[in-house]
């Protein structure tokens, strides 16, 4: 006797059945796991999740949804136990139906991102349209109809996969053999859906979100909602910072950009390769075998690293500080002149890359120091034999296979510093101020700009948020460190010996 999901062995299957499949999940997701391939409950599922889809579009389209004046209506005020709680189960019915297909979530989402709301004078200031949260809905309202529409094309290309399964067998798979197919190849997506959501939400939102502010007029103090709404300008925020003659007055934008763009690219570039080198110094040298008690002398050398960034930071800079700086104060007491270590724009970037060394050459000495130790004694060895001297030995072994080794780690500290915060802000905190020009034509840019002559894109992006409220200049830098640093980064990586040969 055989089950409902299998035909007659006399009976062949129709060797049509992968496109009729496929045209029924065209016209409704499920539909042809449903009705042409007998997959009931995942045809149900699919159907289902459509179905919700379309509701709440219609319904958002002509506004529909149950009027609060309707429960008042509804109400049972009697004293029979039995009709209240059919009155309450009633309640709970409408309210959970105007709370899942009367929202209004796909449409009010679609067209809260494209208008930003509607002025409501008339309302109180917290019930008035909020147009960054309905950005941030329509943000989301996007990634999921996008899920929707992945989830479709999946179906209609599963449903023909199936299908040609179905006429293979020349017969429909019987419910276990079902059930144990979805167990197999679901397993993986199953495993891996929670990751993409949340990589979804919490990273392609806000990436996204940021990108679309550059686009807006979001800023103080007139465009703070909810007191004010927001409002799209295309790319006049890219306009003011690159015009030489902006709205801001002489380009006080575009003069800031460059100088800060270029120390960020200076800064990046020595934070990077002094602290690498320095650390690859000191780890050949304590591992030479005529340096005694090596230990102590490393761990003496990781001690900046240990010590939290943050407080090492603070200690420098008041160590540092211009007037009442131990280190000037003892100057002052031998006869020399204080030295302006912060307050000078040209030594607060020298004293910046100084501190940043002790601070991260430990690092890049413990890198090197393990990478170091996993090289094979035998060449070395074999180069001794051979006649190389010491230089040569670290020339043709050490340098080529630590490079192999940490070229990749190189590149992401490269682009770490460009991203780097906390040396610069609690050191100079961006300071002192950057002037441009000379005589009686200085211009200070930070009055206009809020940017320093020690800052980088990342606390200029900081001050702009937190001091000036200026939230679409600092999306405009964050697009443009972002449309900088990923390809080059990636280029990069890809260029290394070890992308190339499969070991990363």
């Amino acid at each position: 006797m055989t089950t409902t999901n299998t035909v007659n062995e006399n009976q062949s299957i129709d060797p049509k059945l992968p496109q009729k499949a496929m045209r029924a999940s065209c016209c409704y997701m499920g539909l042809g796991q449903f009705a042409v391939l007998r997959q009931r409950l995942r045809g149900m599922l699919l159907m289902l999740f459509e179905a919700y889809i379309l509701i709440d579009i219609v319904l958002g389209l002509f506004d529909i949804y149950i009027p609060g004046d309707f429960f008042d209506s509804i109400y049972y005020e009697g004293d029979n136990f039995l009709l209240r709680a059919l009155n309450g189960m009633l309640f709970f019915f409408l309210d959970f139906v105007n709370l899942v297909f009367c929202n209004n979530t796909i449409i009010g989402g679609l067209t809260g991102l494209f208008t930003l709301g509607d002025p409501h004078p008339e309302l109180p200031v917290n019930e008035r349209d909020h147009s960054i949260f309905m950005m941030i809905n329509g943000l989301i309202v996007v990634i999921l109809l996008a899920i929707f529409i992945f989830l479709y094309i999946s179906t209609i290309f599963n449903a023909r996969k199936d299908g040609e399964k179905i006429v293979a067998k020349n017969r429909f798979p019987t419910r276990q053999q079902t059930r144990n197919d979805i167990a197999q190849n679901s397993f993986p997506i199953m495993g891996i859906a929670p990751a993409v959501i949340l990589m979804a939400f919490f990273t392609v939102v806000p990436l996204l979100f940021s990108a679309l502010v550059a686009f807006t007029n979001y800023s103080s103090p007139d465009h703070i909602p909810p007191n004010n709404l927001v409002d799209w300008v295309g790319f006049e925020n890219f306009k003011t910072m690159f015009s030489s003659s902006s709205a801001t007055g002489n380009g006080e934008w575009f003069k800031a950009f460059g100088h800060v763009a270029s120390w960020t690219l200076i800064w990046a570039v020595f934070a990077t390769f002094t602290c690498f080198f320095v650390g690859f110094f000191f780890s050949v040298v304590l591992l030479d075998k005529r340096i005694k008690l090596p230990q102590i002398y490393r761990t003496v050398f990781i001690l900046p690293y240990a010590i939290p960034q943050m407080l090492s930071l603070f200690v420098w800079a008041n160590l540092l500080n211009g007037t009442m700086g131990p280190i000037n104060v003892m100057l002052n007491s031998i006869g020399i002149k204080a030295i302006p270590w912060l307050s000078d724009p040209f030594l607060a970037k020298v004293t910046l890359i100084l501190v940043n060394i002790w601070i991260g050459f430990p690092y890049s000495m413990i890198l090197v120091t393990s990478s170091m130790t996993a090289i094979s004694k035998s060449l070395y060895e074999a180069a001794g034999i051979d006649g190389a001297s010491r230089w040569q030995q670290f020339k043709s072994i050490t340098l080529p296979m630590v490079m192999y080794q940490l070229k990749p780690n190189l590149i992401m500290q490269f682009a770490g510093n460009i991203n780097s915060f906390g040396a610069i802000f609690f050191l100079t905190g961006g300071g002192p101020s950057l002037k441009t020009g000379t005589g009686t034509d200085i211009l200070n840019l930070s009055i206009a700009t809020q940017a320093g002559s020690t800052d980088n894109l990342i606390t200029w992006i900081y001050k702009l948020t937190m001091n000036s409220n200026q939230y679409n200049i600092a999306s405009v830098l964050s697009i443009l460190v972002f449309v900088v640093l990923v390809p080059f980064g990636l280029y990069n990586f890809m260029r290394t010996k070890s992308f190339k040969e499969g070991e990363l």
